[in-house]
């Protein structure tokens, strides 16, 4: 009779090959995430099948990790205002903490043939849309989440190209400004008619937030 697969041990293996990657890269051989995961390369191969299937498993994984930490950075907080959620998330992705995950996905969006993920360009684009219009809703301006994503998307994508974080970083709080005006009007407007099973809220003071993370959809 043989072996019976054992599910935490390839979830555990998943989550070092995840580890693996995000720290040096998708490799091209099993070596690595065999070395990384404490594994034999047979051993991989029973689990995940080929090399091609664990990738692209990893890369899922990857992916719900970042939609998770992002999606938390960018959701409203009663007690900031939203523009300074968009600060301080801009600053995390960017940073260490973030900047692996760019640094996978942008790869894997600028690959023409898009193998292991076919679709990964329009979807890298359309899974951030909502999480955006959600947080610019809150304050009454969900048609201006698109403008916000490809400003996001267009200055990270400089950032890859150029490696000059502070011109992002000084473009992004620029931006940031701009939209002040037009969504400090939306949410007064929002205060000042206030649904009738919704109390009006207060807004908080808007501040700047500290750099999380300087160097470094």
């Amino acid at each position: 009779m043989g072996r019976h697969k054992q599910p935490e041990i390839r979830d555990r293996i998943l989550d070092a090959c995840v580890d693996h990657a995000l720290t040096h890269g998708l490799p091209d051989r099993l070596e690595p995430f065999a070395a990384a995961s404490g594994a034999s390369t047979r051993m991989l191969i029973y689990h995940f099948g080929t090399r091609d299937a664990l990738l692209r498993e990893t890369l899922g994984r990857a992916r719900r990790r970042q939609r998770d930490f992002f999606g938390e950075l960018l959701s409203p907080r009663p007690d900031e205002p939203y523009l300074s959620t968009l600060r301080r998330a801009w600053r995390v992705m960017t940073g260490p903490v973030g900047r692996p995950y760019l640094s996978m996905f942008g790869k894997l969006r600028e690959n023409a043939e898009q193998q292991l993920w076919p679709g990964f360009r329009r979807e890298a684009t359309t899974d951030w849309l909502q999480p955006f219009e959600d947080g610019m809703r809150s304050i009454g301006r969900p048609e201006l989440g698109t403008l916000v994503l490809a400003v996001v998307r267009g200055l990270i994508m400089d950032i890859e190209a150029t490696g000059d974080v502070s011109r992002a970083d000084q473009a992004f709080d620029d931006f940031l400004a701009a939209l002040a005006p037009v969504t400090t009007r939306a949410s007064r407007v929002v205060l000042a008619e206030p649904a009738a099973d919704t109390p009006p809220v207060t807004p908080s003071r808007p501040g700047r937030p500290a750099n999380v993370a300087s160097p470094g959809v």
